[in-house]
């Protein structure tokens, strides 16, 4: 069954792996989208929605089945932005995704956004996407959290592993990344999960 389905950060390089493979499954994605976003890596036709993370409109999630957060502030905007973005936007979409009946919110997490209190250069980051993970739980709305290991822009791999047999250290590409997120979304084999991941 074709499912509506909106990508907060769809001109990512995450998120155009996502779209693509939405559209290729016969799914309908709708990219969230600033004014100012460059969308010419989207594919051609594809539904666009105006709305910036930092300051996202009620109605912006009408319509859809459901939601996939691919978004982040980018490793070079500093903690302020970061905390907008990754937690305080995601915590705003996860209330609107609830007030519009979707059924499913997928979120991009990290590897170590399970821990609170992380320390080091990407405390911020982690810290933000852990409380942005929590909320999500708690929200009501049905998830499913994916928090892969480092990303890599090699393509797809044999397989992916999940879970306790997840090596840190390892990495994970792209491409699978964007499988397993549009299999959660489409297919609610890992609703009420959050799971570490790396390519095999």
């Amino acid at each position: 069954m074709s499912m509506n389905i909106l990508v907060a950060g769809a001109t990512g390089k995450t998120g155009q792996h996502l779209v693509r493979l939405l559209i290729d499954q016969g799914h309908k994605p709708t990219a969230l989208v600033r004014k100012s976003s460059d969308t010419r890596s989207l594919p051609q036709g594809i539904d666009l929605r105006q709305g910036d993370l930092t300051a996202l409109e009620t109605g912006v999630c009408d319509g859809m089945d459901a939601v996939i957060f691919a978004a982040g502030s980018g490793a070079t905007t500093g903690p302020e932005m970061t905390k907008k973005v990754d937690r305080d936007g995601a915590k705003r979409l996860i209330d609107l995704a609830l007030e519009s009946g979707v059924k499913r919110f997928v979120m991009l997490s990290s590897i170590g956004a399970d821990q609170p209190n992380p320390t080091g250069d990407m405390a911020p980051y982690l810290n933000a996407k852990h409380e942005a993970d929590e909320y999500l739980k708690a929200s009501g709305v049905t998830y499913s959290i994916l928090r892969p290991v480092a990303l890599t822009n090699i393509g797809r791999g044999t397989d992916v592993i999940l879970g306790e047999d997840v090596d840190k250290s390892a990495k994970a590409s792209r491409a699978d990344v964007a499988h397993v997120l549009v299999e959660a979304a489409t297919t609610g084999c890992y609703d009420g999960m959050a799971q570490d991941m790396q390519s095999a």
